[in-house]
Formats: structure tokens, sequence, C-alpha cells
């Protein structure tokens, strides 16, 4: 589970820090990989202060570190920064003047993060001007510490990570990403507030052994051409179990694009790893709310997970904060992409004049293919979308975790491309009806439950499509599936009332009316779809019920 760190990136327990011995022996001042090497071994590569910028050599780079033991860095961060509150540590603010690229007119602003509070691991950081590697050396003086003594002249206490600010649509310069915290990234839309959180790289999570957190070791920037809209962002991460580079272009917009080039180096068979891994927060809604004695009728920053499969389905499953941990596998071959989606964007859904939830971006992931001759690219090919959701008691806990995990181990050098839209609305969506909203309550008698599931869209409705031809086709595996009385509450009778199925024209919407009757189980698996005949014409609702 991830904490909310309002002001920065969410972040788990991700080991001891980078001390700065450990930067300069893996950076030589900008970056090389050292150690072991033999008269007869070519020259280790590196991405020193003032040497000419590859791309290349990033991945050169990771390939040559999975080729070394794992090293855990020490932590070298002093009191007082290893021990600072929250508020302290917001309290630190850089000095705007002395921001990268700041009076530039290039459309980006670089603001390097302080080290600190739960950010002690420590990340080199460069940028890339006219080729040239620039490595941004610390310096005390680009912050404001205010009531946190700063550290001792001279002292380098290095970064812990980057936020950039962006033109929107030509507007003046706001948030738009911020890298930090272990191999987490997060991302915004013009006028949306941070949420969902994406990671670089996932590997076994929620195993018993423990999850295992990769880090940001190095990142090199290059620097924007004005008026470009778009900047392009090279990272290093190192593992216990394995490396990775990532070369990734960013484009802010009505919906932020990044997209993401990744090689992934083992040092180990890595049999539970995570591609286009992402994390957010789910309290209650509207499907939970009697459970949680709470003023607001909903808080939560994502509010299901949406899939298209390799074989054309679109896929809703509403998440949940569940009794227990829940981990759920949608198997797939090539998908087509996945994401967590917040869908209600309207202020009454959740009547929170703090958090805005309904401001939140949903995260949405999509395969493709930009390698060129001589680079092999690794097809996403057959595995599962995994969703994990954890028990959480408080809203500042991610607790819904989902990615694509291959069938496959992974044992060599592999290549992953794909595309995340940091968006309002997730881009592309088939002419289906599309679940609005998930109802559970008390069923007619004994442990049913009652469900209320609703969609909305023109599908429905379109012309040639008969009311009397729309279907549910609804399933439970174990349980079954009955039909609520129509004089059972909360269901009441009438004139309209269809077997299942409520029709409104008037706002394109259909209701879906049942009972699941779970017997003697604890956990059901529902799935639910409105049809046209034999064709589709909501997407396929998932649910996973238990008790």
């Amino acid at each position: 589970m991830t904490p909310r760190c309002p002001a920065s990136p969410r972040t788990a327990d991700v080991g001891p820090g980078l001390d700065r011995r450990a930067v300069l022996a893996l950076a030589g001042a900008g970056i090389a990989v050292a150690g072991g090497a033999r008269a007869e071994d070519p020259p280790a590569p590196t991405l020193n202060d003032g040497d000419r910028f590859d791309p290349g050599t990033v991945v050169a780079l990771a390939r040559a570190l999975a080729a070394k033991p794992y090293a855990a860095p020490p932590n070298d961060l002093p009191d007082p920064f290893g021990k600072l509150t929250y508020e302290q540590y917001v309290g630190i603010r850089p000095r705007p003047e002395l921001l990268l690229w700041r009076d530039e007119g290039r459309g980006f602003v670089l603001e390097p993060l302080h080290r600190g509070y739960l950010f002690a691991n420590a990340v080199a950081l460069h940028t890339v001007e006219d080729g040239i590697v620039r490595r941004i050396a610390y310096d005390r003086g680009r912050f404001d510490f205010r009531k946190t003594s700063p550290p001792e002249e001279g002292r380098d206490l290095g970064f812990s990570g980057f936020r950039l600010y962006a033109s929107f649509g030509g507007g003046p310069l706001t948030d738009c990403a911020i890298f930090q915290g272990a191999s987490f990234f997060r991302a915004l839309a013009a006028g949306q507030s941070y949420g969902v959180t994406a990671r670089a790289l996932t590997l076994r999570p929620a195993e018993a052994r423990g999850e295992e957190f990769p880090m940001f070791r190095a990142f090199w920037l290059e620097r924007p051409a004005p008026a470009s809209g778009q900047i392009a962002i090279h990272a290093l991460l190192d593992s216990e179990s394995a490396t990775a580079a990532l070369h990734m272009t960013l484009r802010p917009g009505d919906a932020t694009i990044v997209d993401i080039e990744a090689t992934l180096c083992p040092r180990t068979t890595l049999e539970h790893v995570g591609i286009g891994g992402m994390t957010g927060a789910y309290l209650f809604g509207a499907a939970d709310h009697r459970a949680v004695d709470d003023a607001r009728p909903a808080a939560h920053e994502i509010c299901g997970l949406q899939i298209r499969n390799g074989w054309g389905e679109a896929i809703w499953r509403p998440v949940q904060n569940p009794e227990t941990l829940q981990i759920s596998s949608f198997l797939d071959q090539d998908p087509k992409g996945f994401g967590l989606v917040q869908r209600d964007r309207d202020y009454a859904a959740y009547q929170d004049d703090v958090q805005r939830w309904e401001r939140r971006p949903s995260l949405w992931v999509e395969p493709y293919n930009t390698w060129g001759p001589g680079r092999e690219q690794h097809p996403w090919g057959a595995g599962a979308v995994q969703l994990i959701e954890i028990p959480s008691e408080s809203e500042v806990n991610e607790n819904i975790l989902a990615y694509w995990r291959p069938k496959e181990p992974i044992a060599k050098e592999t290549a992953f491309s794909y595309r995340q839209f940091w968006c309002w609305d997730v881009p592309g969506a088939p002419p289906l009806a599309r679940c609005t909203g998930t109802r559970v309550g008390r069923g007619s008698g004994g442990k049913r439950r009652l469900f209320l599931v609703d969609f909305a869209g023109e599908a429905p409705f379109a012309p040639g499509v008969a009311p009397e031809a729309l279907k549910l086709s609804v399933t439970a595996s174990p349980g079954a599936i009955v039909q609520p009385k129509p004089d059972a509450p909360p269901v009441k009778r009438d004139p309209q009332f269809r077997p299942l199925l409520y029709l409104y024209p008037e706002r394109k919407t259909v209701r879906a009316v049942f009972e699941l009757d779970p017997g003697g189980e604890t956990a059901c698996e529902m799935r639910l779809v409105v049809k046209n005949g034999d064709q589709p014409v909501s997407e396929t609702w998932l649910f996973r019920w238990t008790l």
C-alpha cells in the first residue's frame, strides 16, 4: 500500500537511500558503471558532465549495471533531513528565480527536489543541452529552508527527484509532472490535480516474501526546444533483481501523453514483473458506502479498472476497498489497453471541498511499437492485467494497484513500449454504453444481495434497436443470479417493469436489476453485458462479491 504525500508523489518503504559516494561511484560527476573491470574489457559506458549524450548509452549503462551484483547504497542523509515531519519537508521551498529554464520561453520549467522526510534516496539529475550532458549540481542556495536548519556550507545532499511545470495551450506555467520516490511518477492534464501514480517497474507485489521496489538512480532531461510542446526524459533504474533504461517523451495538453520505451535488464529470472503499473486511492463509493461513517457520498481518486482486451471486448471492473487482500487476474493476449479510471466528474458525487476528487486524472496505457531496425520489440503477448485491492482505512493510501503481468518469466534483456494518457476521459472508447454506477444493497431474503448497475450511452437506443430485443446476459460463479421480486424493496412495482432491465430513453440509460444468491459461498465472480440480440450494446461489467 502506498501512502499519500499530497505535495509530492506517494511512496512506500523503498529501502535505504542512495548516498553521495554511491552516486559518484555510479556517476563520476555524471554516470559511469565502475568496479571489477579487467584490462581486456571494453571501456565502461559513461555519461559524465560534458560528455555527448546518446540515448543508447543509457541502455548500455543499464546493461552493464545488471551484469554486476546489486549493491544497496547506504543512506547518508544527515539530521535533521532524515527525520523531518511532512510539514517541515514541504516547508523547504525552491527559490523561483533559480528554477531551470525559467526565463527561456521553452514551455517547461524544471525544479530539482530536495531530499528529506520519506524521500531519502539520492537521484543524479542532468540536463542535455545542445547534445551535451550537464550535471545539475546541488546548491543549498537553491532552496528556502524556512524553519529547517540548512545543511552546512559545501555539503552536497543531492536531490530526490524533480518536478516539471508546463504551459498548457500557451497559458501560464503550472504543475505538469513529478518524479520522486522509488520508481514512481505522476502527471496531469490541463485543469487537473495530482492523483493516480505510475510505476516505471513493478516487482513481486503482494507476495509473501515482500515487494521489491526499484529505484530511479539518474535522469537526463533534454532541454526542450521553444514551442515544441514536448520534453524528452531518460532514466536509469536499479533494483536487486533487475535494472532498466527508460526513454520518455512527455506532451502536456487536455490529455497529457507520455510515450515510454523501456529496456529491462534482469539480474535474475523475473517470475513476477509488472509493466505499465499504476496505483490509486479508493476508500468508499456508492457500492460500499454503508460500511463507512463519513459525511461524503464517496472518497476515491479512481473508481474502476477499464480494459480493452486483445479479443476486442470492453471491460469495466469497479474497484472496492475489501475486507481482505484481493487479487484478480484478467487473462489476455496482446491487450489493446487498460487503466485505472475516475469516471464521475461531478462535484456533487463527492461533496469534498478539499480533495476535489472529481479533478483527479484517469491513467490509461496502450501498448505500441516504436522500435526500429536492430532493436527487438517484445510483443506483450500472453499474460494478464492484474488487479490488487488492499484493505484501507485512510484515503491517503493508494490501495489499488493494476499492471500487465507477462505469462512467461523474463530471463533476458527485453524491451517494452507503451503510451500513457493522463486524461479526463479514456481515448478511443468503442461505441458502447458505459457503466456509470454500481449500487449494492440488501436483497429480498437470506444472504441475497441486490445489484443495480447503470449503463449510459447511445448504443441501446440507436436506430434499429428494438427495446424488446434488449436483454441481459448475467452470470455468477459460484452462486446464482435470481430475478428480484417486483414488489420487494427497494424495487417497486412499475408498469414499465421488464425482467432485470429498466429503460430510460430520455437519459440514454439502461439499468440492470438482479440479485445474487451466494448460497454458502464467501466470494462470487459476476459478469454482465447488455445485448441487442447477440451483439453487445454495453461494455462488460465484472464484479467480485465477497462476504
